[in-house]
């Protein structure tokens, strides 16, 4: 990932961090991939809040209202992302923070995209989508 663009795309962009909530739903173990997409997001400049694993959706929802964020990016291994997905949007519109955009990521089939886009998740990374193509969708998004 370039570094660079994405540090000279965020501070011309505003002078107020973008603010991003990681987090697992459901009952995954394994939080790698989060992880990473968390130290790319803060090396590009961003405020980053990771929730850690087995969280419920309205955890996820509940933080995302409290911290104030601007984006909610999930992931999900387990296979559970069609239910887990939309409840936190759901309950995210309920809390009246339809303006949070919610990205996800994960083990997620491609016959499955089209319709956690219509429940209102805004981009899916399937796996190898990169951290710099992660990084560069929420630069621009928030613009």
């Amino acid at each position: 990932m370039n570094k660079n663009f994405c540090r000279k795309n965020f501070f011309r962009r505003k002078a107020k961090k973008i603010r991003v909530l990681i987090a697992k739903p459901g009952l995954d173990g394994h939080d790698r991939g989060a992880k990473v997409v968390v130290r790319a997001l803060r090396d590009a400049g961003m405020e980053v809040i990771y929730t850690g694993i087995r969280q419920t959706p309205e955890a996820i929802a509940g933080a995302a209202v409290q911290e104030g964020v601007d984006f909610v990016g999930l992931s999900c291994l387990s296979g559970a992302h069609n239910h887990l997905f939309a409840r936190v949007v759901r309950l995210l519109r309920k809390k009246g923070a339809a303006n949070i955009a919610v990205f996800a990521g994960g083990i997620i089939p491609a016959a499955d995209i089209p319709g956690l886009k219509k429940a209102g998740i805004k981009e899916i990374f399937p796996p190898g989508a990169s951290t710099r193509d992660i990084t560069q969708w929420v630069l621009r998004t928030a613009q």
